[in-house]
């Protein structure tokens, strides 16, 4: 029986493959270190992995036909605990004394069957600062931030599935440079217990596969309720979000791509403008995120502030220049935004929309803006990356698909069915960088 390299198999094929012993425990252990080593050196995706670790957790591989990600190999964000790895933060120094206990979302995956395997990469406390991940793409390129390890690992075929978090475009960012499936679930919807904050009001958890169906697998353990069958037929709303900042062509090209191909296959396509609803939020955005920051991570700073970067000291210093009556203004404009966009939304199915302005931008020294995901977490919804075209340099581009708070499952769903109708990447056809 050969070793699984995780790069050959989506999360779904491992499980069902040790559900029916055509594979072995100790094969994914060895195609997922063995992946990590040709990896690592170049991408720099991981904080923490430990191979002797690894071996020993497919070891105690539990068994059980009803595991829906039985052995499926998990990596994490290093904001999120996982029990006997430090949480590292993206900060520098000796590293911290391992966690006592998961935190929630790794222990519903776990009890699912998947296996944490090690601690991917975050920019500084999952803020701006970079940390040394490249993009698998180019090296040369930002994969994106803060989830910038976990992106990164999943799409250079390391693992299946890594966890990250988002506050501002933190997940669907990097899932654009990446060209992998990003999910930001609805505000709320996943307990973050266990799960470092920088905005409460704004933190939300995600993840990142190679595929939709993956998607949904997590989304099972992970999500309340069941969703409901989505319609036969769609009404989109087509949002560019120009207002907001420029796209690139190709990635406008993009766009608009994905809204004919939704027209072929039958679906209705909308376009709308939102411009100041859109504008306003951006605005809220950065005063709800930058005043709950100041107020969270002050203590890290006074306690160590050597170890934190120029970046996030202005942060927190901006943040502490915040008063609570402008904060109070800006939860209250949002909320009453929030209700423009219910409203304009209510005969639509979801929204279409840029994911990122295009390719990943060259230079390590920034992760990149987070232009066309602000609006979204500060209203708290559910949005979906889908990789759909390759750029004439042969980096990923994509689309977002965004839905109502609460409608994490529906949406999950909708993408399913959406991705083949809109991905023109085409088998052995990317262009060569």
């Amino acid at each position: 029986m050969q070793a699984l390299h995780p790069s050959q198999a989506c999360a779904h094929d491992i499980a069902r493959a040790l559900r029916q012993n055509t594979l072995k425990p100790a094969g994914i252990a060895s195609g997922l270190i063995s992946a990590h080593a040709r990896c690592e050196p170049a991408l720099r995706a991981w904080s923490w992995f430990e191979p002797a670790q690894v071996d020993a957790a497919y070891r105690r591989l539990p068994s059980g036909p009803d595991l829906p990600l039985l052995g499926v190999p998990l990596g994490v964000k290093d904001v999120i605990d996982v029990a006997g790895m430090p949480t590292g933060l993206g900060l520098p120094g000796v590293g911290p004394d391992p966690a006592a206990r998961d935190a929630a979302c790794v222990a519903l995956l776990r009890a699912a069957g998947a296996v944490p395997v090690g601690k991917t990469v975050t920019a500084e406390h999952a803020f701006s600062y970079p940390g040394p991940t490249r993009n698998p793409h180019a090296a040369d390129r930002t994969p994106g931030g803060s989830s910038s390890g976990s992106a990164a690992a999943v799409a250079a075929g390391v693992v299946p599935l890594a966890l990250g978090t988002q506050t501002g475009g933190s997940v669907i960012r990097p899932a654009a440079y990446c060209g992998v499936v990003g999910v930001k679930t609805s505000v709320g919807a996943v307990p973050l217990d266990g799960v470092a904050a920088v905005a409460a009001s704004l933190d939300c958890l995600g993840w990142f596969t190679r595929n939709v169906a993956d998607a949904i697998a997590v989304g099972r353990v992970l999500l309340p309720g069941q969703a409901a069958p989505p319609p036969a037929t769609w009404r989109v709303m087509l949002l560019a979000s120009e207002q907001l900042g420029p796209l690139e062509p190709q990635a406008e090209r993009v766009l608009h791509a994905a809204a004919a191909a939704l027209r072929h296959a039958g679906h209705e396509v909308v376009p709308a403008a939102m411009g100041p609803s859109l504008l306003v939020l951006a605005q809220c955005h950065r005063i709800i995120m930058l005043y709950e920051l100041a107020r969270t991570l002050l203590p890290l700073g006074r306690a160590r502030p050597r170890d934190l970067s120029t970046l996030l000291h202005r942060a927190i210093a901006d943040g502490l220049a915040i008063d609570a009556a402008q904060y109070r203004e800006a939860l209250e404009r949002s909320a009453r935004e929030r209700r423009v966009f219910e409203q304009a939304l209510a005969d639509f199915d979801f929204i279409l929309t840029p994911g990122a302005a295009g390719e990943a931008p060259f230079g390590l020294a920034s992760t990149g803006e987070s232009t066309f995901n602000r609006v979204w977490s500060v209203l708290g919804w559910p949005a979906v990356q889908l990789p759909t075209a390759w750029s004439g340099n042969g980096l990923p581009l994509g689309v977002q698909l965004v839905s109502r708070q609460g409608g994490d499952g529906a949406l999950l769903a909708m993408a399913d069915l959406a991705h083949p109708l809109l991905d023109a990447r085409g088998a052995g056809k990317r262009p060569h960088a």
